[in-house]
């Protein structure tokens, strides 16, 4: 989790500074540095983090890559960077000559946005044509993350990145080849389909025609298969609402407001009221939690507050309304949560 909120923070900045730095170098020092330290190596120790690393090829002497990263006195990760707004596609041939003669697994070429991580497997000691593993930093995947996690200085385990490694290359090969074929069926995918579904001769004005239906047919049922999560997700939503109305029509006898939960609700709304009027905010006891909501509306849960059991906890909504539970000592630490309380309820309204 704390890998994910780093990175986020990164996208952030690059977010936020890209359209100011106007050279590689700043490029490195704004963009790739953050990037090299998240992963938890020091970038101010020359023996862990190596800056124009010398990489000689045969009779070409001076050959330098940008960073290398060591350890136990190897280096285990070359990085070539470029600037931001450059192409990568045309830089992969450089770090190729780097990658053969030095003793690491694995490359990474990056312009600070866009990262792509390379092996060997195709042939030992020389870098793979593609990427293993290839992102854009503004647009992670929890299931990236994940991936980006196993270069962690306290993860990196060369063997488990290279039994994976192929697992990624091709997964992400064959994604790419059906979004090809789901946009542009091929004549030879379009036949694998016709072959079956027509008892006829399939001659060129056939298959013209089983082009557009194979197109039609993907297209339906990612469609359908969207709007069947979808379903399944407001289904289960309407099924916790339910649950949690059926709590809330218990006995009274079964739910008792304390003091101290009345107490964190106040505090709730003494933070909101700079915002919205009070007349917003309602509160609903249940027998697992004090639920603090906007407008009285089940589907905009500003916070649930859990006192009474005998660690105290409040849970915090994201603009995905996915809940986080944070530890607290007293209600009086609410106020540590004053920030993320006025964005959910800015995301309400703002939706």
């Amino acid at each position: 989790m704390e890998l994910h909120s780093q990175l986020k923070g990164l996208s952030e900045k690059v977010d936020q500074l890209k359209d100011k730095i106007d050279t590689e170098e700043s490029t490195k020092h704004a963009f790739t540095l953050p990037f090299i330290n998240i992963l938890g190596y020091d970038t101010f120790n020359p023996t862990e983090v190596v800056p124009e690393f010398t990489a000689d090829l045969g009779m070409k002497k001076g050959e330098k890559v940008d960073y290398a990263i060591f350890q136990n006195g190897n280096p285990i990760l070359i990085i070539e960077c470029k600037h931001w707004k450059q192409n990568l596609d045309v830089h992969n041939s450089q770090l190729f000559r780097y990658f053969h003669v030095t003793k690491t697994r694995f490359a990474l070429l990056t312009n600070g946005i866009q990262y792509r991580f390379y092996t060997d497997l195709d042939e030992t000691n020389k870098m793979d044509e593609k990427p293993f593993l290839e992102f854009d930093i503004t647009k992670l995947k929890e299931s990236t993350v994940k991936e980006i996690e196993k270069f962690h200085k306290s993860k990196f385990d060369i063997s488990s990145i290279v039994d994976n490694a192929s697992n990624l290359k091709y997964t992400r090969e064959i994604k790419s080849l059906i979004n090809q074929e789901i946009t542009a069926p091929s004549q030879s995918f379009v036949k694998l389909f016709a072959n079956r579904a027509y008892s006829g001769r399939l001659t060129s004005k056939v298959l013209e025609e089983f082009t557009e239906i194979v197109n039609k047919a993907f297209n339906q049922i990612i469609s359908e298969r969207v709007n069947d999560r979808l379903n399944s997700a407001l289904n289960k939503e309407q099924e916790k609402q339910q649950a949690e109305e059926n709590v809330e029509d218990l006995p009274k006898s079964k739910i008792e407001t304390t003091e101290e939960e009345l107490e964190g609700y106040q505090i709730v709304v003494a933070i909101l009221r700079r915002q919205i009027s009070r007349d917003r905010i309602a509160y609903r006891d249940t027998q697992s939690y004090f639920g603090v909501l906007l407008d009285n509306n089940n589907r905009k849960p500003i916070c649930r507050l859990h006192l009474n059991g005998g660690v105290k906890y409040i849970s915090l909504f994201d603009q995905d309304k996915n809940e986080k539970r944070e530890k607290i000592n007293s209600v009086d630490d609410i106020y540590l949560f004053e920030q993320q309380l006025l964005n959910t309820v800015r995301f309400y309204d703002n939706n």
